[in-house]
């Protein structure tokens, strides 16, 4: 699993926009601290009440100089429609492949709900030269993070 002081994999996925286009998440770094905000699925109300909640501190993580960007293994197409319904105006990046999912070492399968290989739900902040400056990974994935810590450690970063 990724933790804080390593390197992060690259995410080579689609992003949902508004519009579907190819993402890679060494194109955004650089420009200040990217946070990856990891959850199991759209549409699940602990998934949509993390995204409002990031949504509600947007205006901060921008300020700070970061990207936010929450990513799960849902479609495009399905992430473009969550966030039409939450009024989300950041991205969210479509993992169907699971290959970020896997390469944070965060896939779990959530038998009760028929999600299987789906991202636990977890935060990391990535700093400029692509190292994991602050970590968070649900113990429960119906956990949410400290919003404040993170907001902390995007502004550390």
């Amino acid at each position: 699993m990724v933790s804080t002081g390593d390197s992060a994999p690259n995410v080579s996925a689609t992003v949902a926009n508004g519009e579907v286009e190819a993402f890679e998440l060494s194109d955004h770094l650089g420009d200040g601290p990217v946070v990856l905000a990891f959850f199991p699925g759209a549409f699940t109300p602990p998934c949509s009440n993390e995204m409002v909640a990031l949504q509600d501190h947007l205006a901060d993580f921008e300020a700070a100089g970061a990207t936010l960007l929450g990513l799960s293994a849902d479609s495009a197409f399905s992430l473009n429609a969550f966030r039409e319904e939450h009024g989300l105006e950041f991205d969210l990046v479509s993992d169907m492949s699971r290959e970020a999912i896997r390469d944070y070492g965060l896939e779990i399968d959530i038998a009760d709900l028929g999600l299987h290989g789906v991202a636990n739900r977890a935060v990391f902040v990535v700093d400029g030269d692509g190292d994991v400056a602050y970590s968070w990974v649900a113990d429960d994935p119906t956990n949410e993070p400290d919003y404040e810590e993170l907001l902390g450690a995007v502004e550390s970063a």
